[in-house]
């Protein structure tokens, strides 16, 4: 099913990201220039996303980018099942830690839940080599690391559509963590990072960016002030106390 090595003039990496994208109204990241070193521990990421359909986009790290598709129907644990996945624009890094909302009326305008992560690994063991081969192949063999998906998967490229994106299949392998009688998409539903549904994400108001290590400035809570190592607290005024009625008292304690 695999195709042969296609030759293609490459632009610099995240230009049809960028493109796509007005970072004065989403707080989507901007992601660095790419190309960075890649890492020895590679990541993924899969993220559910309701946008104008609902879908799941999977992610893979690779020469300084997280290359990118759209997973209209979600991951199956059932060798038997083959998803469609559309390859879209590469994503940066940062990407990895976006759960949140995009505003309504750009580009992927909807709700985006971190559905699972951890890390990957080329399946044959021949490392960053193997991956890039596969990928350049149209057969990219892999073992997934995450809380959610695990084991052997391959993305397998069928076809180019009018405007040149390519299909791929993800298929699961055969192996000791397939499933066929477990549906992964159905049964997990919420976050991994937050532990958030899909419409608690949505309904949070004010924030279009979150992740494990920062928040947006306007729902994070100011630090206190602190004044050679001691926390400085404002002193409340004392209460001048009163003295009540005797009467009064007395009916009280009655009731």
């Amino acid at each position: 099913m695999a195709t042969r090595k296609r030759t293609t003039k490459r632009s610099a990496p995240l230009t049809e990201y960028r493109q796509k994208r007005d970072f004065t109204k989403t707080a989507e990241p901007r992601g660095g220039e790419g190309g960075a070193k890649t890492r020895k521990a590679l990541r993924f990421v899969v993220q559910k996303h309701a946008a104008s359909h609902l879908h799941f986009d999977f992610r893979l790290e690779l020469d300084g980018v997280m290359k990118s598709w759209a997973v209209p129907k979600g991951p199956s644990y059932d060798p038997a099942v083959r998803r469609l996945a559309m390859q879209v624009e590469d994503h940066p890094i940062d990407y990895n830690t976006f759960e949140g909302t995009i505003p309504q009326g750009e580009y992927g305008g909807g709700t985006v839940m971190l559905w699972d992560r951890g890390t990957y690994e080329a399946e044959d063991g021949g490392g960053i080599e193997a991956l890039r081969d596969g990928y350049e192949r149209g057969d990219l063999k892999i073992l997934l690391h995450g809380k959610r998906l695990q084991g052997g998967w391959v993305l397998v490229r069928m076809r180019r559509d009018e405007n040149d994106r390519a299909q791929w299949l993800l298929i699961k392998h055969r192996d000791e963590t397939a499933d066929p009688d477990y549906d992964v998409v159905a049964s997990a539903t919420t976050s991994v990072v937050s532990g958030r549904s899909m419409e608690a994400i949505a309904a949070r108001k004010g924030r279009v960016w979150t992740s494990n290590r920062s928040e947006s400035a306007a729902t994070r809570t100011p630090k206190k002030r602190t004044v050679a190592g001691k926390r400085r607290t404002a002193k409340k005024p004392r209460a001048k106390a009163v003295k009540r009625p005797a009467k009064r008292a007395k009916a009280r304690s009655r009731g």
